[in-house]
């Protein structure tokens, strides 16, 4: 099996970034509710502890049983995970005074401790807590401190065991990576081996003996995902993969021809279908956003499943679905309350009757773009934005007609190939234009107007869980608004939304 390192959840906002440091330096990591541990074998190297909301003096904080892992795997704990080691083993944590949020600095650093080699006396470090730990278990040794915090971080002194009250994993730890990488590769000896290229030999050996000679079919969006999904099921079973390219009337213009031309050039078997007259038909009248999810998402599974029975012995339906996407519908709190319909994870009728095979839901959204690029996918597939399933539906607030698309669909192409023509594009990690339901009053030529107003919306992230606005150059966004006035028929207002996330989404709907 894959070595890895296993990270047990207890809610805070923070796991994923440890998953992704401890990936950066090419070594396998899953994560998992404290109170779901896998089975424990010789391919788990170590285990991490996570933050978390929750405070080991509330009278239901989570506690994972450690029994089997505290003194025979190397252990880190970070934030929650230090105070609950420290809780749990004999010490004292207590709300304090000095409390520490945000920077803090080292000012006390033991290089001879393992996981603080190459850390600079002085280096800047992340808080983000309100109990502070008093008294140490016994047999432990101070390995960092902070003016305010005495005990920054410490080690059992007879076993592999670590933590930290600050967040290694988090941008501004300075030496954060230098912390992460010296406990997965110095404590647990991991061989950093986990790269795109060994990914793809390894899944393509996988989806081989699990399909067999099965028949695959997969619903192709344009996206990166899916299209990375579709090359991986392609090298392994070839022409057994079906795909099917649905145009649910939703979609950027002249994106339905564009992607189909696209992958006839990859040989993938595809076949288009046109279907936009039923979603069209199915939306007539809706405006509430949660509605037209789940009326576009019936509507592809309805078009989907009949274009699959035109398939004969097909066993298996093909997803793109990724990792985020495994981790936020099994979180320690519960499938989030912020999943909308039409998610991968979970949208597959019983009448269908395939099983699933999801090859890339060990994989984040980066990582994702690098196997493409190994599979040999071209530059336009995999830098193309995140486009969201129910398309352009959820980017016309309030009910959806073909003339409202037709519109929006005029906006988004000057947009997005202004962007391309700016050199802006691949600086952005999402971008996307809201069709508003206002009209507003304007002037063009001698005449008053009473016309709709669009939103634009750019935003850069690194896999959608946060994300800042774009600052364009304010010449760009004057040269996009007349340019978008002056050709679409229908339009006299442009504004650009600068709202980061959180607070808010990068999709208004």
């Amino acid at each position: 099996m894959q070595e890895m390192i296993l990270i047990l959840d207890f809610g805070s906002q923070y796991t994923q970034l440890i998953a992704r440091r401890i990936r950066e330096l090419n070594i396998y990591c899953e994560i998992h509710p404290f109170n779901e541990i896998p089975a424990l074998g010789d391919h788990i190297k170590g285990v991490i502890l996570s933050g978390s909301p929750f405070s080991v003096r509330q009278e239901n904080h989570p506690e994972p049983d450690l029994s089997q892992i505290k003194g025979k795997l190397p252990l880190l704990g970070v934030c929650y995970g230090a105070q609950y080691l420290a809780h749990n083993y004999g010490g004292e944590v207590q709300a304090s005074s000095k409390r520490e949020y945000g920077r803090a600095n080292l000012t006390f650093v033991d290089h001879n401790a393992s996981i603080m080699k190459g850390v600079a006396e002085e280096s800047q470090v992340w808080m983000s807590h309100g109990d502070t730990i008093f008294s140490l278990p016994e047999d432990t040794s101070i390995i960092c401190s902070t003016k305010d915090v005495s005990i920054g971080g410490y080690m059992f002194d007879n076993e592999d065991t670590y933590a930290l009250q600050f967040h290694p994993e988090v941008f501004h730890t300075t030496d954060g990576l230098t912390v992460v990488r010296n406990f997965a590769v110095g404590v647990c000896g991991c061989d950093q081996s986990w790269t795109p290229e060994s990914y793809v030999e390894t899944s393509v050996a996988q989806l081989k003996e699990q399909l067999g000679d099965d028949r695959v079919v997969l619903g192709l969006s344009g996206g990166v995902d899916s299209s990375v999904a579709a090359m991986l099921l392609h090298r392994a079973i070839g022409k057994n993969l079906y795909c099917i390219f649905v145009d649910n009337g939703l979609l950027r213009k002249h994106e339905f021809e564009g992607v189909l031309h696209q992958y006839k050039d990859l040989g993938l078997n595809v076949k288009g279908v046109d279907a936009s007259a039923a979603f069209y038909r199915e939306l007539k009248g809706i405006s509430d956003p949660e509605e037209k999810r789940k009326v576009i998402g019936r509507v592809f599974i309805e078009v989907f499943d009949e274009e699959s029975h035109l398939i004969s012995d097909v066993k298996w339906l093909g997803q793109g679905t990724i990792y985020p996407d495994i981790i936020e519908s099994k979180s320690v709190k519960g499938p989030s309350a912020t999943i909308k319909s039409h998610h991968n994870v979970g949208g597959l009728p019983d009448f269908m009757k395939l099983k699933i095979v999801e090859p890339l839901s060990a994989l984040f959204k980066d990582e994702v773009r690098e196997v493409g690029a190994t599979l040999g996918l071209p530059h336009s597939i995999l830098s193309r934005h995140p486009f969201p399933g129910p398309g352009l539906g959820i980017r016309i607030l309030g009910d959806v007609t073909e003339e409202k698309v037709r519109v929006l669909q005029e906006v988004d192409y000057i947009y997005t190939e202004g962007l391309k023509e700016a050199g802006l594009y691949d600086q952005i990690w999402q971008a996307g234009s809201i069709l508003l339901p206002v009209q507003s009053v304007g002037v063009m030529g001698d005449e008053r107007t009473y016309e709709n107003a669009v939103a634009l919306r750019a935003v850069t992230s690194t896999d959608g869980m946060t994300a800042d606005w774009f600052h364009f150059p304010h010449e760009f966004l004057a040269m996009i608004s007349n340019k978008i006035i002056n050709n679409v028929k229908g339009v006299n207002r442009v504004v650009y939304d600068i709202s980061s996330k959180p607070p808010a989404t990068i999709e208004w709907e």
